[in-house]
């Protein structure tokens, strides 16, 4: 297995290669050379897997052997071994259409665990073997941060620097950042939205002297193998309901912002999961689903929502899907996102629309109606729903009543409602918070407040790498 990128100048990369580099040198997301697919007969020998040994037959489709089988073995169970759940994914029945997948059980309460817990001792274990210190950048818009830091966070030979912006995610989505008090951790409260935050983590990473000069590494869903490790759960949600569906396809719905979690989903398709529909929930910030109904990708008005990790507007992960839609045409993809650039906007059209419709649905959910769902869910089924999940199970609802497909679907549950309190606050719902959530109003907090430029941001970095 080889990497390559989406646009075209870089290719023939190792695994270990395609971690290291995270946004490829050319400005392109790395992508398998080609997907490998997985056949009928496989999928059942891998239905009684656990999630662990699940993990691994899928990663060996892609590791090239680079690390050994028992290493990968060793930080699968050191990641996994930390979720409060045995499962680590269960998988809960609402009705006989309706499954909850919940991805948040995980040390920081959300779905971003289940990819950035592996990943954060991947990248130690690559440190300790090229005997290196890495620096992990990223941005984030609420979860990613919080799973990232707590992943790497007192690791040898790792520190991390995560962009937030300022007083734009929850409270306990900041106080899970900024309480770690490690000498390894920085964290940076950016005066902008979460789209300022990662357009100046892509501009560094596309600076290649500094990225070299100081080991930058990804930890966002830029790096394919944060894409790969979500591809698992897919693949572990289907395999739960196989005996049942005898073959039959199953939906998919999945709050999305950066269009990580859903491309994992896409990938999953690829290699043979028999998906049928892939829904696309996001809020008011509904870019995707404007670029699903119409063909135009553009971005439009920053809006605050009460599911803050969705509110983004350009979404770094659909660069990896032109590629597919394009045929694998690096130079279109090249030729489309430099368009990109100078205009803000791709619009697509004819048969290439209809290939998107093919492909997703999606469903701008707004405040009301996430609240609404919230407060439906909890009392009709007794099940409380964080306002991301909310957004996922009221876009799987409005598909099934547009569409008249009425086959099995699958919502995910991408963090728990202890997260959001805010919101479920707003339907009075009193929730008893975790004790390890309650715990941070306790601690002190550790963050520097900073403008969105990318000169001051530098600053900070280079003197936070160089102690």
């Amino acid at each position: 297995m080889k990497y390559r990128s989406t646009r075209g100048q870089v290719s023939g990369k190792g695994f270990v290669e395609a971690l290291l580099m995270g946004l490829a040198d050319d400005g392109g997301l790395l992508i398998p050379e080609e997907i490998p697919v997985i056949d009928a007969a496989t999928l059942q020998q891998w239905s009684k897997l656990s999630y662990e040994e699940l993990f691994l037959a899928i990663f060996a489709y892609y590791t090239n052997d680079e690390i050994p089988l028992e290493d990968l073995r060793e930080m699968a169970s050191r990641a996994y071994g930390r979720f409060r759940h045995p499962e680590v994914a269960p998988l809960k029945r609402v009705d006989d259409k309706l499954y909850v997948l919940e991805l948040f059980h995980g040390p920081t309460f959300a779905f971003k665990d289940v990819a950035l817990q592996f990943m954060g001792e991947l990248y130690s274990y690559v440190a300790q073997k090229h005997g290196e210190t890495i620096h992990i950048l990223g941005a984030t818009s609420g979860d990613t941060g919080a799973a990232a830091i707590e992943g790497v966070r007192g690791k040898e030979g790792i520190r991390i620097c995560i962009l937030h912006p300022h007083q734009k995610v929850s409270i306990v989505q900041e106080r899970q950042m900024t309480t770690v008090d490690d000498r390894n951790v920085l964290n940076l409260s950016v005066k902008g939205n979460f789209d300022d935050c990662q357009r100046v983590i892509k501009e560094l990473f596309a600076d290649l002297p500094f990225k070299s000069k100081y080991h930058l590494r990804a930890i966002n869903s830029i790096n394919f193998v944060r894409i790969l490790s979500q591809a698992v759960y897919y693949f572990y949600a289907y395999l739960r309901l196989q005996d049942q569906l005898d073959g039959a396809e199953v939906n998919f719905s999945v709050p999305s912002g950066n269009f990580g979690n859903i491309f994992s989903g896409y990938l999953a398709k690829r290699m043979g999961l028999p998906v049928g529909k892939l829904i696309i929930a996001t809020n008011e910030n509904n870019i995707l689903e404007t670029f699903v109904r119409t063909g135009l990708y553009q971005s439009g008005e920053f809006k605050s929502t009460h599911s803050p990790s969705m509110d983004i507007q350009v979404a770094s992960n659909f660069e990896r899907y032109l590629y597919y839609l394009l045929g694998e045409d690096t130079a279109a993809v090249s030729e489309a996102m430099k368009g990109f650039q100078e205009t803000g906007s791709i619009k697509l059209d004819g048969e290439l629309l209809e290939q998107v419709q093919r492909d997703f649905a999606a469903y701008g959910i707004d405040n009301a109606s996430c609240l609404s769902t919230i407060e439906g869910y909890n009392q009709n089924h007794n099940y409380l729903l964080d306002p991301h999940t909310a957004c996922g199970i009221s876009a799987t609802e409005r598909f099934a009543s547009d569409s008249g497909d009425h086959r099995v679907s699958i919502s995910f549950a991408t963090a728990h409602p202890a997260k959001f309190d805010e919101a479920i606050r707003l339907v009075d719902i009193q929730q008893e918070l975790p004790a390890e959530i309650q715990t941070l109003f306790t601690k002190e907090q550790h963050q520097t407040v900073i403008e969105q430029q990318k000169e001051e941001i530098v600053r900070e970095l280079e003197h936070f790498f160089k102690l």
